[in-house]
């Protein structure tokens, strides 16, 4: 925060000390609310009773503002989230004999960053969001309640054309545990990951889509489990782009390949890739998806555990692996998920829309040993109602294949319809 208060400082005094050049200030309000209900139903060690089913209702508001004057802008918004139904396990709530539904109760200050922003050259100073490509290694998992942002500094330049530099140090996560995060003995639940973390990206446009290599270097202060810490280095590239093949018809493409061993603190010595490919057939209102995603594994041995995977744990994770969230820690023995999925836009619903319905199907097995984990089925239908408001009703089934193969592996469905408005 020092040096947040000393560039802060020297904005101000750059424009009390030439009027000349002053630039007009100009504020714009930050207003973002959401009122979701939430239902997990999920299988237990324990005979099934009613106090398993988890119904959460919960609100969440943003407010703040950002003040700019020419390249300079300061921007200042709090989050609040109050749980209206607590019928759940927040994680760090103590309701243990509820699934959970992670969406604690919270107040703090989400984003406090100072900003200077020219065309070739953007930098970001303080707590802030940040969403790297499509979110699979660092987002800020907008979908839960309580956003995840980053204590850091942030350079973004783009003064060659096609070309994008964007390189980060961030010295904490802000996770969605909030600010009870921690409690209850949870110490893979905090309120901050402190540590040293690098993301790098390196990007470059072609006319057949973006080609991005990246390094994420990853070196946490706090443990997940006894000494072990998801600490790792991860370098590797990306292609993505799409192909007009008719009128009303595209093709979308995306690969993917990393490779991650262990960094800094981490005590395992362990190495493990990464793979991802996928297309897309939109056709008129209707797009096909079909995709795969390897999450390995690496059989090291340490102490009585057996096995390291690949782990991301600064992604968006939601969006990835199923909605039913069973594989937001990667299981030992890595994950393949085998995806496809059919959606449906309708431009106008009366002076409603787009509306988008969409089906999705997972088969998700195991990197080692051969291990057909289980199934899902995820269905959604969102409705934009205005340019402020949009609602959406959201269903996930995931169907476990034989025995337990990982911590939370048990059939589980959860329903969702929320409310969002947007200033």
């Amino acid at each position: 925060m020092r040096g947040l208060k000393m560039l802060l400082s020297a904005s101000a005094l750059a424009t009390v000390a030439t009027p000349a050049l002053a630039q007009d200030i100009v504020f714009k309000p930050i207003v973002e609310a959401r009122l979701r209900y939430e239902m997990v139903e999920q299988d237990g060690p324990l005979p099934l009773v009613e106090d398993r089913e988890a119904n959460a209702v919960t609100m969440r508001l943003r407010a703040g503002g950002e003040l700019s004057s020419g390249p300079f802008a300061l921007l200042v918004e709090g989050e609040g989230t109050l749980a209206i139904n607590e019928d759940y396990n927040s994680g760090v709530n103590g309701k243990t004999l509820y699934p959970i539904v992670a969406d604690p109760e919270n107040v703090e200050a989400n984003r406090v960053q100072i900003q200077y922003r020219t065309k070739p050259l953007i930098v970001t100073l303080g707590r802030q969001r940040i969403n790297l490509d499509d979110q699979r290694f660092v987002g800020s998992v907008a979908w839960r309640q309580n956003e995840q942002t980053f204590d850091a500094v942030r350079v973004e330049y783009m003064g060659v054309k096609n070309l994008k530099v964007d390189v980060t140090y961030a010295i904490a996560a802000r996770t969605i545990w909030g600010i009870d995060g921690g409690k209850f003995g949870s110490v893979n639940r905090p309120t901050e990951i402190d540590g040293d973390n690098v993301f790098a990206n390196v990007s470059y446009k072609t006319k057949f889509g973006t080609l991005t290599g990246f390094a994420y270097l990853v070196d946490e202060d706090e443990p997940v489990a006894a000494l072990l810490r998801n600490s790792s280095q991860t370098y590797g590239a990306r292609f993505v782009g799409a192909l007009p093949l008719a009128k009303k018809v595209k093709l979308s493409y995306l690969a993917s390949y990393a490779r991650q061993s262990d960094y800094a603190k981490n005590p395992v010595d362990y190495k493990a890739d990464y793979v991802a490919a996928e297309l897309g057939l939109e056709v008129s209102a209707f797009k096909l998806t079909a995709g795969y995603e390897l999450l390995g594994s690496d059989s090291t041995t340490l102490g009585s555990a057996t096995g390291f995977a690949f782990q991301t744990p600064f992604a968006t994770l939601h969006k990835f692996n199923g909605w039913a969230d069973k594989f937001l820690t990667t299981p030992t023995t890595g994950i393949q998920d085998y995806y496809g999925g059919i959606a449906y836009t309708v431009p106008k619903v009366g002076k409603m829309g787009p509306l988008v319905a969409s089906f999705i199907f997972h088969r998700f097995s195991s990197d080692r040993l051969s291990i057909h984990y289980g199934d899902e089925y995820n269905a959604q239908v969102t409705l934009k109602i205005d340019k402020h408001l949009s609602a959406l009703v959201k269903y996930a089934d995931y169907d476990r294949q034989g025995i337990a193969s990982f911590t939370g592996d048990a059939d589980t469905k959860k329903f969702w319809a929320q409310i969002d408005y947007a200033l």
